[in-house]
């Protein structure tokens, strides 16, 4: 059974940034592809970013060159790191790991508003 765990959310202005972590428990943190979903009432859960066993990373364009994701195999640990971030960026996030079943966090609240 693997455990997520979320942190870093909270309230930013437009244009400040963001830091989130999530923490993982279990053996198989390693060979798993993570994820950073976000969601907002009403709407379907988006995926945000991606990071694979090996390191390749995949963004929404809506964040691209203002989001990075990075991993940390000895930690099991991803991060989130969210620049410029736009009232739109607005959401739950949540972090996914998946490895022929996938689990979620519990999400982290983050809010930009001015």
């Amino acid at each position: 059974q693997v455990q997520l765990v979320e942190s870093g959310g909270g309230l930013v202005q437009p244009g400040g940034s963001l830091r989130l972590s999530c923490a993982a428990s279990g053996d198989i943190f390693s060979i798993s592809t993570l994820g950073w979903y976000r969601q907002v009432p009403g709407k379907q859960r988006e995926l945000v970013a991606g990071i694979t066993s090996s390191g390749t990373t995949n963004y929404a364009d809506s964040v691209k060159g203002r989001f990075t994701t990075s991993r940390d195999n000895t930690k099991n640990t991803v991060t989130l790191q969210m620049n410029d971030l736009k009232p739109e960026d607005a959401a739950v996030y949540y972090c996914n790991l998946r490895h022929q079943v996938q689990f979620w966090g519990q999400g982290t609240q983050v809010t930009v508003s001015s």
